[in-house]
């Protein structure tokens, strides 16, 4: 994401989301609609977006997490504000929709930086995919993810599911969880890798905020070049990886944080990361 900004100003209030940013850099967006567990409306899709955007111009956050209020995660599209409203859409208007949602996804892969979903009780949908674009799912038992798509009569490769879930665990579970859209509880969930790591109760939010605040703490340059490659290389030939790789680390390799590692090394201290 280029820092480089024009005429528009920064956003100072989010009308569709909650935010915070504390001391350390650390994000936490919030889905605040618990009354509908959370379910999506066009509106949060576009601040979520545009949201995101804005971060990685802006370069303040070192790490994000990504939570709902209330009783679950996210319960997806909201059934009477986007199903029932897209209903009376015409062919251009749902493609200029479903762009957007893709482009949510698109921002939370390619944001300069960690992002956490924080997950309890349902991630189902849209919801389920934004967990998915996440870098860690961080979970406690009463989580339960569901690809609902073909459930309401839709393709299961909605939001660029197809394209991630297969990548996280494997084409067989993608395909059963794309295709029958039935709710994978935690202890599934963690077994095919879906869940980066599972809490205690009620411990979600406080284990997902402890990790970001732990990659705040790290060499944010080299996290986020690391997620880069992670999403570039996906689709590339080994050669083509190997070589961006090597053009990655001879360029960190000018940075002040590899210097810093060997410094610190050799004064037998802790590293002091600058994120450049």
């Amino acid at each position: 994401m280029s820092p480089f900004t024009g005429s528009a100003p920064r956003t100072d209030t989010w009308h569709h989301l909650a935010y915070a940013v504390d001391a350390h850099g650390v994000a936490t967006v919030t889905l605040a609609r618990p009354e509908k567990l959370n379910a999506l409306t066009f509106g949060a899709y576009a601040d979520l977006r545009d949201l995101l955007a804005e971060l990685s111009r802006e370069k303040s956050v070192r790490a994000l997490v990504l939570t709902g209020e209330g009783r679950g995660f996210c319960s997806g599209g909201d059934v009477d504000e986007i199903i029932g409203a897209t209903l009376g859409m015409d062919t251009a208007q749902l493609l200029d929709f479903n762009r957007m949602t893709g482009q949510v996804v698109r921002a939370v892969r390619e944001a300069p930086f960690p992002v956490i979903a924080a997950v309890h009780g349902v991630a189902a949908g849209a919801g389920a995919v934004l967990a998915l674009a996440a870098d860690f799912r961080v979970a406690d038992p009463s989580a339960r993810f569901a690809f609902l798509f073909t459930k309401v009569g839709l393709s299961g490769g909605d939001m660029g599911a197809a394209y991630l879930l297969p990548r996280v665990v494997g084409l067989g579970h993608a395909t059963r969880l794309l295709m029958l859209g039935d709710p994978v509880r935690a202890p599934e969930a963690e077994r095919i890798g879906l869940i980066s790591q599972l809490t205690d109760e009620d411990s979600a939010d406080e284990a997902a905020l402890a990790l970001a605040h732990r990659l705040a703490e790290g060499p944010a340059l080299a996290y986020a070049q690391t997620k880069a490659l992670l999403t570039a290389e996906l689709d590339m030939p080994l050669a083509a990886a190997v070589e961006m790789d090597a053009a990655t680390q001879a360029l960190l390799m000018n940075g002040e944080d590899y210097a810093e590692f060997h410094a610190a090394f050799t004064e037998k201290r802790p590293p002091k990361w600058q994120g450049r």
